[in-house]
This record gives C-alpha cells, sequence and structure tokens, in this order.
C-alpha cells in the first residue's frame, strides 16, 4: 500500500464509528463490520479495509449489499483514485466540485481534507463550499471547473471548453476527468439514498439551509 493510501486510511475514524443520520431514524443500511459479512461479501471487505479512508463506511456500507457490484466498483474506485492520468490535485478538485453540486455531506467531509492535501489553496475549497466559482484558480484548475461544471449542469461541452481542456490534458486526462466525475454523481446518489453521513462529533460540511 503506498504511503498516500496509508495516509487517508488514518485521516478516519474507524467503520464502527459511523452514526445513523442526525434525525434519529433508523439507518437504511445498518452498519456492518467485518464480523457480520457473508462469505460472498468478505473478500470485498477485506480488500476495503486495506485501502479505503472509511473502511465500510460511506458508499461501502450500502454497496456491500452487492457484493459483485461492489467489486466491480471498488475496482473502478481504485483506478480513479490512485491510478488515474489525472493529476491528484485536479482529481480531487472534480470530486469536490461534485460533492459541492449533491451537498454530498460524506464526499465533502472526505475529500476536502484530501485536496488540501495535494496542494489545492483554501480559497479555492472554501469558496467551492460557498457554492461560488473560484476567483484564484490557476488555468488547468479554471479548466476542470469550467469542464466538470459544464458536462453536469448543461450535459454538454461547449467546442470553447473542449478546446480549453486539449490545451491542458492529453486525452486519456479527458476521458478519465470525465470518468471521476461521473462515477462521484453515482457515489452522491448511492450517499443521499443510504443517508450515509458524518461520524459523530463532527460537523456536517453543509448546514440545512445551505443551497
Amino acid at each position: 500500500m503506498s504511503s498516500m493510501m496509508l495516509a487517508a486510511a488514518s485521516g478516519w475514524l474507524a467503520v464502527t464509528m459511523f452514526a445513523p443520520p442526525a434525525t434519529g431514524k433508523v439507518p437504511r443500511f445498518q452498519q456492518l463490520n467485518m464480523d457480520q459479512l457473508s462469505d460472498a461479501q468478505k473478500p470485498l471487505g477485506e480488500q476495503i479495509m486495506k485501502i479505503s479512508s472509511v473502511g465500510i463506511g460511506g458508499p461501502y456500507n450500502p454497496l456491500m449489499r452487492s457484493p459483485v457490484l461492489g467489486q466491480r466498483l471498488f475496482d473502478l474506485f481504485h483506478y480513479l483514485r490512485w491510478e488515474t492520468s489525472v493529476p491528484i490535485k485536479l482529481n480531487e478538485l472534480a470530486i469536490l466540485i461534485i460533492g459541492r453540486q449533491w451537498r454530498s455531506q460524506v464526499e465533502w467531509f472526505a475529500h476536502a481534507p484530501l485536496a488540501a492535501k495535494a496542494g489545492l489553496s483554501a480559497d479555492i475549497i472554501a469558496e467551492l463550499k460557498e457554492g461560488k466559482r473560484p476567483s484564484k484558480m490557476a488555468e488547468d484548475e479554471a479548466v476542470v471547473y469550467d469542464f466538470v461544471t459544464e458536462l453536469t449542469t448543461t450535459q454538454k461541452v461547449s467546442d470553447e471548453t473542449y478546446a480549453r481542456a486539449k490545451k491542458a490534458f492529453n486525452d486519456q486526462q479527458i476521458v478519465d476527468l470525465t470518468a471521476v466525475a461521473g462515477n462521484y454523481v453515482m457515489v452522491a446518489m448511492v450517499l443521499a439514498m443510504a443517508e450515509e453521513t458524518v461520524p459523530p462529533g463532527k460537523e456536517p460540511p453543509f448546514k440545512g439551509g445551505e443551497k
């Protein structure tokens, strides 16, 4: 395991520390731990516990209910996080853009620290959190912001934005950037459906009245 993976893993509380929604509702998916996994789930659970920053938390808790799907998505997550051709700072920026669009408490809570560690400025992270287009981005950061935002909000990429992307990135990077954005929309959907939340004692990044 790389030092980056170890650092990410050490930054999270143990999976059993994840709490039910703050409303006090019964969790839609009871939190699983390794002792509760079936024979079909255990191989995936063991892989998750080795490299995931949330253990069997976040999206992994509901995905464990469909272990074949979970395994295939786990392999995709691995590529899009650790083997992607997109520089990690820009990859994390793309993830934060999706996390903010969806107001995904878990995505933002997990990835804002990773983005900061990867070199994304505190000002950019703060403005993103406020729902603003960051005012002081380098050109490659601005391209990521505009490309991902345009694609996810208008369902297309203009010729102008695509031309900027072609100057900043090669073909593989453009495809990988598109894939990481789409992947984290799916992750945000799973988290929203399952009502997964942040660890107890931690402030949710987004308050109830925010848009």
